[in-house]
């Protein structure tokens, strides 16, 4: 389930390859610490199979693999064995209290935290117990998370389950060492209150309908097909003192006003560029965190904006992975508050300059080994490879729009479409080599070549020619393939996975499940398959475009194509409660109607919520800081024209100035009384799809005019007396 990491900053032993340390040095000759040694901390507060095995008993531990593997629940004797097991590593290694950990519709993680101890005994020493019924149900409130009318407020009863595919951990902070359970969610009624329920469904979907389509090819060994996944996360660095000093970015996660710094990300220096002292210490205390909670944290580097940054781990099971990137998060935001700085994961929190994603890496494998995405060096002649192929293009191509709404969330609405990231329109990059095969497949019936890659010739007789791949790769595209996975690029930095996942999955079970009731049936399977992959691939054509998603002829192309182009999250809200998207969902038991017709609901509410608190925070930023600095910096201007005028000099640029910034000021105000009316005209509404749309349509509109005069006296008023940081000095100043 796990693998060791290895990284080339550790010092190797002299004749071994054992690592020992990592040093660090105080810019001299000084050496400063011996830091950690990566073996020895991965997966230090991880309870794992292996810590399982040497604290259960053999009949225990057997119990628990099997469960793992193959469902079912746990007898409530093993329960109790475990429970034990866990309470005792998690004592021993200091903790105090026990939680079940779990993800609520909020999108973040939630946590109830009780302690292990119990009534004292006779003697009236305290003890410590932990029971199986708690180690595998929990019972929280259900009436203060977002429900979509699941649950009223009276309504409190839900539950939390233990999900034992996903290791327990210890989780260190201010409160001590908390043992985190992973956990479902549900409402007393059954429904699904969380991300991770949906999740564990689809992932059993997808598995029981891939492995009818292994078993076409006469694999008999797999038991189970897993979705992999691998979620690189995107980040901005900002210092605490300036961030504290932004309304906007405390309360929003974004910055509402701002003027474009004299430099952006124009000359392209910061990507892949040297990491800064301040940011690289940040960047090794967050690995040994991660590392320290089993998360395989691998690659970091620049990213393309000033201060964006980017951490990517190795693939993990989906269920995992989505736990682990929720940890991820957490733990960026909680390590820079030890270094002085906010972590912002907001999609876009400056205008202007890059925004930031969450590419989502997904493939799917046998428990035997076998990647049903990799093509092999000869993907014309691998028949199971392009029968999943074709299955996926016509997932992606039906469900495009659930796929859409999918990565849709309140800051993505900045992102998307923009040059910088996916567009709003789904479609699949295959590149050169595999819609050459495509095509080959479409016109012909048969795939008899395949193009090579080539060598790549450097020119340099000291550096080496080597052999180069089929095909270049895609940034426009939203849903790539890489080699051998998918890489859904348009997910959002702040987002949890788990949504775009549960998709997947089951978009992608329903492709294999009709397939496969098809080919079943077949006579002769092999002409049925060759049948099925053409009429697939014919049918879905249209979704695969592997030229550049930025352009605006693209749009054109798409509209022609007759694919969607759903430009904002509550644009793609209904999507999920359309007759297909039910069918689907309930028919692999994914999400019952009221479930889907609940989530819609919670997205207006969501939305509507969101863009409410950036609008009072624009009230309140532009009425208690800007307009007063701005009247304060017009009264010195008109002083200035006096006295140069009682002067008997030319007050002409002064005049000028001065009504420049008048004009300014008066647009900024009369925007402000606007923002004010419609506001509360919105908070007044009672139907939150009603109420969402007008936040979209009328309230927007009107910040954007609030900010536009804002931005350009920013451009004017004397630096000394601008109340807030500007772009400048939030993007370089760390």
């Amino acid at each position: 389930m796990f693998q060791k990491v290895y990284f080339w900053n550790i010092f190797l032993c002299a004749g071994t390859q054992k690592a020992v340390g990592v040093h660090m040095w105080n810019g001299g000759d000084e050496k400063m610490s011996e830091v950690f040694n990566v073996e020895e901390i991965f997966a230090k507060n991880l309870f794992t199979l292996t810590k399982m095995r040497q604290r259960l008993t053999k009949s225990a531990y057997k119990e628990v693999v099997r469960v793992m593997n193959e469902g079912g629940e746990l007898s409530m004797d093993v329960a109790n064995v475990v429970a034990k097991a866990m309470k005792d590593w998690a004592v021993e290694n200091g903790a105090t209290h026990y939680t079940h950990w779990f993800q609520p519709l909020t999108g973040i993680t939630a946590e109830k935290h009780d302690a292990f101890v119990t009534h004292p005994d006779e003697t009236g020493n305290m003890l410590t117990e932990f029971s199986g019924k708690e180690l595998i149900k929990g019972e929280p409130d259900a009436s203060s998370f977002p429900s979509g009318g699941l649950r009223a407020t009276f309504e409190a009863r839900g539950y939390t389950a233990w999900d034992i595919t996903s290791p327990a951990f210890l989780k260190e902070s201010g409160c001590g060492k908390i043992l985190c359970i992973p956990t479902a969610f549900c409402s007393y009624t059954g429904e699904a209150l969380d991300k991770k329920t949906p999740l564990l469904r689809s992932m059993e979907a997808l598995s029981e309908q891939a492995l009818r389509i292994v078993r076409l090819f006469g694999n008999t060994e797999a038991t189970k097909v897993t979705a992999s996944v691998g979620p690189e996360q995107e980040y901005f660095l900002v210092d605490k003192d300036l961030y504290m000093q932004r309304t906007d970015l405390m309360f929003a996660g974004r910055t509402l006003f701002g003027a474009p710094a004299p430099k952006g990300q124009e000359m392209e220096d910061h990507y892949f560029g040297v990491i800064r002292e301040r940011v690289g210490e940040y960047m090794k205390d967050l690995n040994e965190e991660l590392w320290k909670l089993g998360v395989t944290a691998k690659t970091q580097h620049n990213e393309v904006a000033p201060a964006q940054h980017e951490l990517a781990p190795i693939y993990e099971t989906a269920n995992i992975a989505v736990d682990h990137n929720q940890l991820v998060m957490e733990t960026m935001k909680r390590v820079a508050i030890r270094h002085g700085m906010r972590c912002l994961l907001h999609e876009k929190p400056y205008a202007g300059v890059n925004g930031s994603g969450k590419h989502d890496n997904w493939s799917i494998t046998t428990d035997n080994g076998v990647n049903l995405l990799d093509p092999g060096d000869t993907p014309n002649e691998n028949v199971q490879f392009l029968l999943v192929l074709a299955c996926i293009m016509k997932a992606v191509d039906t469900h495009a729009d659930l796929l859409r709404q999918s990565a849709s969330d309140v800051g993505n609405d900045h992102r998307l479409g923009a040059n910088e990231a996916p567009p709003a329109i789904i479609s699949i990059f295959l590149g050169e080599q595999l819609e050459d095969v495509v095509n080959q497949l479409i016109e012909t019936g048969e795939a008899t070549s395949v193009k090579e890659g080539g060598k790549l010739l450097t020119g340099v007789k000291t550096l080496p020619d080597f052999q180069k791949d089929a095909t270049d790769r895609n940034r426009t595209s939203p849903f790539a393939f890489t080699g051998n996975k998918f890489e859904f690029r348009m997910v959002g930095s702040a987002d949890s996975i788990a949504s775009p996942n549960t998709t997947l999955n089951a978009i992608v079970a329903e492709a294999f499940c009709e397939a496969a009731d098809r080919l079943e049936k077949a006579e002769n399977l092999e002409l049925a398959i060759h049948d099925l992959i053409k009429e697939y691939m014919t049918a879905h054509r249209r979704i695969v475009f592997n030229g550049n998603g930025y352009a605006e002829e693209w749009v054109e192309e798409a509209e022609r194509r007759g694919l969607p182009n759903i430009k904002s999250m509550i644009e793609a809200a209904n999507t999920l409660t359309t007759d297909k998207a039910v069918k689907l969902f309930e028919k692999f038991h994914i999400f019952t109607k009221v479930e889907l017709e609940s989530r819609e609901e919670i997205i207006y509410e969501t939305y509507a919520k969101t863009i409410n608190i950036e609008a009072l925070a624009m009230i309140d930023m532009a009425g208690k800081q800007i307009i007063p600095a701005v009247i304060k910096y017009s009264k010195s201007l008109a002083d200035t024209v006096n006295a140069v005028k009682a002067a008997g000099a030319d007050a002409s640029t002064q005049t000028e100035l001065l009504q420049e910034v008048s004009g300014h000021l008066a647009a900024m105000q009369a925007a402000l009384k606007k923002l004010e009316k419609v506001e509360k005209e919105a908070s007044a509404m009672e139907d939150v799809k009603e109420q969402a749309f007008f936040y979209k349509d009328c309230v927007k509109v009107v910040m954007e005019e609030l900010r536009a005069p804002a931005d350009k006296l920013e451009m004017i008023v004397d630096k000394e007396m601008w109340p807030i940081p500007t772009y400048g000095e939030l993007m370089f100043e760390i």
